[in-house]
């Protein structure tokens, strides 16, 4: 799919229509119309950065850099170089760098020819986890920055949880769902909640401090979930990951126990997760979550769509 918005191959029929321009228009026999590679406005990054080994860092930004026109240059050269931390790197040789400043360099080049779409296919995958946490702040604050939107290709759920705001789904070529990632995640029909890291996520807002116990309360509609002391302000929006695994269900509020997150939920549905497990799809006043418990106590706990019972949530993980 990148490869056929990028014009890298031409498949018939097909359409590529980007913000109401159309690049790609025809049917399955005759030329149609199609919009070459060289003059669609899009930047890519790949699994491999593929920086030129004979170039130093800043003759590699300025190879696509100097090709735009100035009256079409829509990013500034130093604002990148600033804004990726990479101004040191510039007098180097593409071979010295680490894996995660090569794909940074790389993120880079691709902004500096000025692209009205930035597609990015698996960008982290050839990288290991120092590296990939080195990037992912950066990836984060991309489209605010530079209002660039991004198309980014993943098969890990982490990261599209971090970075995206709408997902599409692809199944063997074809679109099985799509929608907010919110939505997406929490959905038990989709393979996403059936992976051992299953998790929903939840938007909330700051609420208060507890200084004695150091501690932040969030506000989200279906509640109140405590996490460890935050330094952001009252109202400050926050994105929470809860895993289907941190979620226990009671019929009654207990008091008598060390979770402190626990708030009403009503079930949604329940699906079979092998032989001893079950899946419960909840609604916390419209916020999505899941539940994975046992088969035996889902019985015990007389569970049916409709119900109404108490989620106590073990351990969140936080995003900003």
């Amino acid at each position: 799919m990148l490869r056929a918005i990028a014009g890298l191959e031409r498949t018939r029929p097909g359409r590529v229509i980007i913000n109401g321009e159309v690049w790609q228009d025809e049917e399955a026999t005759g030329e149609g119309r199609f919009l070459p590679t060289h003059r669609r406005p899009v930047g890519v990054v790949f699994q491999e950065a593929n920086l030129f080994p004979h170039l130093t860092v800043r003759r590699n930004l300025e190879y696509g850099f100097h090709r735009v026109p100035i009256t079409e240059r829509r990013v500034d050269f130093s604002a990148v170089v600033e804004w990726l931390g990479i101004e040191e790197l510039l007098p180097r040789s593409p071979i010295r760098l680490s894996g995660g400043e090569r794909q940074r360099v790389a993120i880079a080049r691709a902004l500096l020819t000025s692209p009205r779409l930035l597609l990015m296919d698996e960008p982290l995958s050839a990288l290991d986890r120092a590296a990939k946490a080195e990037i992912l702040p950066y990836l984060e604050r991309l489209p605010s920055e530079l209002s660039i939107p991004v198309l980014y290709v993943s098969h890990s759920p982490d990261e599209v949880a971090q970075l995206a705001d709408y997902l599409v789904l692809l199944e063997a070529g074809r679109v099985r769902a799509q929608g907010p990632v919110a939505e997406l995640f929490a959905r038990p029909d989709l393979p996403l909640a059936h992976d051992p890291t299953a998790e929903a996520l939840i938007q909330a807002v700051v609420e208060s401090h507890d200084e004695d116990y150091h501690l932040t309360w969030l506000r989200f509609p279906g509640g109140k979930i405590a996490v460890s002391r935050q330094f952001h302000e009252s109202g400050t929006p926050m994105q929470i990951r809860i895993h289907a695994r941190d979620v226990s269900l009671t019929l009654a509020h207990c008091e008598e126990t060390s979770i402190l997150n626990i708030f009403p939920v009503t079930v949604i549905r329940l699906f079979d997760d092998g032989p001893a497990q079950v899946l419960v799809h909840l609604d916390a006043a419209g916020q999505l979550l899941l539940a994975r418990i046992t088969r035996r106590s889902a019985v015990l706990l007389g569970l049916i769509a409709g119900k109404t019972l108490y989620a106590q949530v073990k351990s969140v993980t936080l995003m900003d």
